[in-house]
C-alpha cells in the first residue's frame, strides 16, 4: 500500500476542519482533508445549515398565519413535506459545494473515508469506495472529526419513531404528536419546526428550566413565548421509559409536570435531543500517543495542541462549548499554529451561544446567575420588544433585551437578547465584550432608528436610569441599618 506524504492532514471536514485545512492551503501547505462523508460536516449536512433552512419555512408559515393581524387575508398555509425536504436539501447542496470549490481554489485534496492514526504522523484510510490509502504528515495533523447525537442504551433508536436530530432533520414525515426529550438548543430548535409544520409537540426536561445554563430571566421568558405558540413543556420531568407502541411510541414521565406520578402518554413520533458526544472511538489514538479524558475530549492549549507534538485537536473533539463558530476560529487557529506562527492563540474574551427558534435567543458573557456567582456588584438594563417601534412595525412584540455590568466599573459583561434576528444583533455586543466597552459607551453610541438594534442601546440607557422609550426602574433604596 502506497505511502503519500503532504505538509499536513486535517482530519474531518466540518466546520473547524474546513476552515483548518483551507487556511492551511493559503499559507501554501500541501493539505489533505479526511471526512468519511461530505464536506461540511455535521453543521452544513445534517446541523446548522438544513435546521435554519426548515426553521425558516416555519418561520413564513407563521408570518402567513398571522397575515390577518396586519390586514392581508390569504388561504392557510399548506404544507408540501417533499417540497419542504427538496428546499432544505437545495442549500446543503450548495454549501457544501461551496466549499468543495474553496478546497479546489486553495489546493486542498478532498478523501472520503474513515481515517484512524498508524503512528503519530501516519493516518491510514479506509477509503469509501471499498479501497485503502495511507498520508503521512510532514509537518502536524489536525483532529476535527466533530461530535454525535447520544443516543440513550434503553430507547431503541429505530430512526423511524423513535429519532435524533440526524433523523429529525431529514423530515421523512410530519407526526401528528411528537415527544422531545430534552429542552436544549437541539430540543427547541426542533420543537419550533416540527411545531409550525402542524405536530403538537411535547418538551421534557430533567432541569428545572429551560436552556440550561442560561440567563434565568431569558430562560423563563423563552418559555412562556413558546408556551404561548402552543408548545408544551414539562420542566423538572423524567422519561421513566420509552418504547415503540403500535405505529408510534409509549412513554411513561414523572415529575413536577405529572405531580409527582408516573404518566403514560402515546405519540406518533419521538426526539432524543439529549445532548451531544466527542467522536473519537475509530481513530485509533493510542497509536498517535493520545489519550481522551472520562467525556471523550481532547485536552489542547491556546494553540490547539495536543500532548503530542505535531498533533492538533479543534472544535467538539475538544471540548465545549459545541459551536461551529467555535470550532471555525479554532481551525484558523491550529493551522496557523501548525505553520510556525508562534503569535496564534484561541483566547476568545466570550463565546456567542444562539438558538434558533421564533423569536431568537443569542447571549454572550455572564449571565446574571454567574455574574453574581462570580463575585460581581452587578447593575441590569433590560428593554423589552414591545416597546420597539420597529418591533411593532414587524408584528414581533414577544422579547427582550437584558445587559449585566460590573456596578464598579460600568464594563459590560453579559448581554442577552431573545428577538427575532437575535443571531445578527449579538454581534454588536460580542464586540463590546471583546473591546472591553463600557455600558455608557453603548448607551452613547448613536443606533439607527427604526432598528431592532436600538433596543440594545435602549436597555444601556435603561441600566442608568436614562431609558427614554420605558418607564426607568425607580433606583432601589438602601435597607436602613
Amino acid at each position: 500500500m502506497a505511502e503519500t506524504t503532504v505538509d499536513a492532514i486535517v482530519i474531518g471536514a466540518g466546520p473547524g476542519g474546513y476552515h483548518a485545512a483551507i487556511r492551511l492551503g493559503q499559507l501554501g501547505k500541501n493539505v489533505v482533508c479526511i471526512d468519511r462523508d461530505e464536506v461540511g460536516g455535521v453543521c452544513l449536512n445534517w446541523g446548522c445549515i438544513p435546521t435554519k433552512a426548515l426553521l425558516h419555512v416555519g418561520e413564513v408559515v407563521r408570518q402567513i398565519s398571522h397575515a390577518g393581524d396586519i390586514g392581508i387575508t390569504v388561504a392557510q398555509p399548506q404544507i408540501d413535506r417533499e417540497g419542504v425536504a427538496k428546499f432544505k436539501s437545495d442549500v446543503v447542496k450548495s454549501n457544501v459545494g461551496g466549499v468543495a470549490t474553496l478546497f479546489k481554489a486553495n489546493g486542498v485534496t478532498s478523501v472520503y473515508g474513515d481515517a484512524s492514526f498508524v503512528d503519530k504522523k501516519t493516518v491510514s484510510v479506509k477509503l469509501r469506495d471499498g479501497g485503502t490509502a495511507t498520508y503521512v504528515a510532514k509537518e502536524g495533523i489536525v483532529i476535527a472529526t466533530g461530535g454525535a447525537p447520544v443516543d440513550v442504551k434503553a430507547w431503541a433508536h429505530d430512526g423511524e419513531v423513535i429519532i435524533n436530530s440526524n433523523d429529525a432533520v431529514q423530515l421523512k414525515r410530519i407526526p401528528k404528536t411528537m415527544l422531545i426529550i430534552g429542552g436544549g438548543v437541539i430540543g427547541l430548535e426542533f420543537a419550533t419546526v416540527y411545531t409550525r409544520l402542524g405536530a403538537k409537540v411535547l418538551v421534557v426536561e430533567m432541569q428545572p428550566q429551560l436552556l440550561t445554563g442560561t440567563d434565568l430571566e431569558i430562560a423563563k421568558t423563552m418559555a412562556r413565548i413558546l408556551k404561548k405558540q402552543g408548545i408544551e413543556i414539562a420542566l423538572s420531568t423524567s422519561v421513566k421509559s420509552l418504547g415503540r407502541q403500535g405505529a408510534g411510541v409509549s412513554a411513561v414521565l414523572n415529575g413536577e409536570f405529572t405531580n409527582g406520578k408516573d404518566e403514560t402518554r402515546e405519540f406518533e413520533m419521538a426526539l432524543v435531543a439529549v445532548g451531544r458526544r466527542p467522536v473519537t472511538d475509530t481513530l485509533n489514538l493510542a497509536a498517535a500517543g493520545l489519550s481522551t479524558d472520562a467525556q471523550g475530549y481532547l485536552s489542547v492549549d491556546l494553540q490547539r495542541k495536543t500532548s503530542v507534538d505535531g498533533i492538533y485537536a479543534i472544535g467538539d473533539v475538544a471540548g465545549g462549548p459545541l459551536l461551529a463558530h467555535k470550532a471555525m476560529k479554532e481551525g484558523v487557529v491550529a493551522a496557523e499554529a501548525l505553520a510556525g506562527d508562534r503569535s496564534a492563540a484561541f483566547d476568545p474574551v466570550g463565546i456567542p451561544n444562539c438558538v434558533y427558534t421564533d423569536p431568537e435567543v443569542a447571549t454572550i458573557g455572564l449571565s446574571e446567575e454567574e455574574a453574581k456567582a462570580a463575585g460581581y456588584e452587578i447593575k441590569v438594563g433590560k428593554f423589552p420588544l414591545i416597546a420597539s417601534g420597529r418591533a411593532r412595525t414587524m408584528n414581533e412584540s414577544d422579547g427582550l433585551i437584558k445587559l449585566i455590568s460590573d456596578a464598579k466599573t460600568d464594563r459590560f459583561i453579559g448581554g442577552h437578547i431573545i428577538a427575532p434576528q437575535a443571531e445578527s444583533l449579538i454581534g454588536e455586543l460580542v464586540i463590546a465584550l471583546e473591546m472591553g466597552a463600557t455600558i455608557e459607551d453603548i448607551a452613547l453610541s448613536i443606533h439607527p432608528h427604526p432598528t431592532l438594534t436600538e433596543s440594545i442601546m435602549d436597555a444601556a440607557e435603561a441600566l442608568h436610569g436614562k431609558a427614554i422609550h420605558i418607564v426607568n426602574p425607580k433606583p432601589k433604596v438602601p435597607a436602613a441599618a
